[in-house]
């Protein structure tokens, strides 16, 4: 365990056993595990504890990539360079958050207008509870919080004439 860091159960013993099974499919689809792997979080006894896990070698093919895991997993992809990158961000069906890491202020927020993302976390910036939450394509249900949140309740309606 490192000082300072946390790590949580999942909310359920199904999501529990969806990581564990999208954990495997990486690895039987030939993905490198750097840390972690399947069972239960080395610091917990009981409990829905995932292993945090981080996978090398991953391929825009696999199910690791295709699909939302919402639990302890990252999953490392190569690119040549930064228009790749984006399009591997963005060759997916989700898009409820995306994280651009780079010394270069301003290359993060050009990458960061090109996601396809409800929101894009720069530099290990986290989420501020003012700010509107919520993804785009197949992922969320509009937007939560702040006053876009509030117009989620609203319709609009015209009267001409």
């Amino acid at each position: 365990s490192l000082p300072g860091k946390h790590l949580g159960p999942l909310v359920s013993e199904a999501q529990y056993k969806r990581v564990q099974a999208l954990i495997q499919s990486g690895i039987d689809e030939g993905a490198t595990v750097l840390t972690g792997g399947t069972g239960r979080a080395d610091t917990a006894e009981a409990g829905w504890f995932v292993r945090p896990t981080i996978f090398t070698d991953v391929r825009p093919d696999m199910r690791i990539v295709k699909e939302e895991i919402f639990g302890p997993v990252l999953c490392m992809q190569s690119f040549s360079d930064e228009a790749e990158a984006i399009r591997l961000a963005n060759d997916t069906n989700y898009g409820l958050a995306a994280y651009v890491n780079t010394p270069d202020r301003a290359r993060a927020r050009r990458i960061a207008l090109e996601l396809d993302a409800g929101m894009v976390l720069l530099n290990g910036a986290t989420h501020s509870s003012r700010a509107p939450f919520g993804g785009v394509k197949q992922s969320g249900n509009g937007r939560e919080y702040s006053e876009e949140g509030l117009l989620e309740y609203l319709e609009v309606k015209v009267i001409s004439g």
